[in-house]
């Protein structure tokens, strides 16, 4: 119920407003307004602006049927194209022999055009002998590659080659000095702790550190930094003397051979500098040789 003065709604059914405490009979209710669906002045029949029994009945139109002769007949879509209605003929025809397929055509034309004509085809006479000139500028450049190759693997001096292991001891001493040093750092601790690091792990990493520079220098160039400032490089060489860039499996191979060579005595690395052609035992070991550039 709903208070006429401060209108409050309530759900209760009581006398007075639960908010201000009107009383609702002193209100006067209000008429109810009703609005029916017929006051009675209808006119009663049917309506008078239309009838539907009065209208006289339509006659439906006969459609004609269209002529369906054969060979002539009305066309379907006269304003585009003239088409027959004749139920016989289909809508798709396929033509009386069936085409190759596109791979084929194409690769059937792209081997004509490659095939040269017949009259542009040079004749070659192959039994025939070259002539004195050909075979002349032939042995001069037999003989020109020959002694390029010989020049390629002079051996280089022993001067040369104490100097560029100088150089190359120089660097790694002092690149395996600065690891070392940085590991006692991280570890906390000083060159007198050093026994202290475990042995075996540290000189292995050294041992992989140095081989993996010597390697890496051989197989990318054949030239480590000692060996760029003396003016030498390494080279394989293979039975017949021929000399040629050093692989990756070759270099780690004359690489670990440096061990062999240094360990008793340094005895394995006499024999570049008093032999005759100046190869280490490591460098027979990996059939390499050290060269002037």
């Amino acid at each position: 119920m709903k208070c006429p003065k401060c209108q409050y709604i309530g759900f209760d059914q009581s006398s007075r407003c639960r908010n201000c405490g009107y009383d609702f009979s002193l209100s006067s209710e209000p008429a109810e307004l009703d609005l029916p669906i017929k006051t009675g002045d209808e006119a009663i029949g049917p309506f008078a602006d239309f009838t539907l029994t009065d209208a006289e009945p339509v006659a439906p139109i006969e459609a004609s049927p269209l002529p369906r002769e054969a060979g002539a007949g009305k066309a379907e879509l006269p304003l585009f194209r003239e088409r027959l209605l004749d139920d016989d003929v289909p809508l798709v025809s396929l033509p009386a022999s069936p085409r190759a397929p596109v791979s084929v055509r194409k690769s059937t034309v792209s081997r004509r055009a490659s095939q040269p004509a017949a009259s542009e085809e040079p004749a070659l006479d192959l039994d025939a002998a070259p002539p004195m000139t050909a075979r002349r500028s032939m042995s001069d450049n037999e003989a020109t590659s020959n002694a390029g190759a010989e020049s390629s693997v002079r051996a280089a001096s022993a001067g040369a080659r104490l100097l560029g292991a100088a150089v190359d001891f120089l660097l790694i001493a002092s690149i395996d000095l600065g690891v070392v040093y940085l590991t006692l750092r991280l570890c906390g601790l000083d060159f007198s702790q050093i026994r202290t690091l475990p042995l075996v792990p540290l000189v292995a990493f050294l041992a992989m550190l140095n081989g993996g520079y010597m390697a890496a220098f051989t197989a990318a160039g054949g030239q480590s930094i000692g060996k760029m400032a003396a003016g030498t490089r390494v080279v394989a060489v293979d039975e017949s003397g021929a000399a040629f860039g050093v692989p990756l499996g070759q270099a780690i191979v004359r690489a670990a051979a440096y061990v062999v060579s240094v360990l008793p005595a340094g005895v394995g690395l006499l024999p570049a500098l008093f032999g005759s052609d100046g190869r280490a035992f490591h460098d027979r070991l990996a059939q390499t040789r050290v060269v002037s550039v």
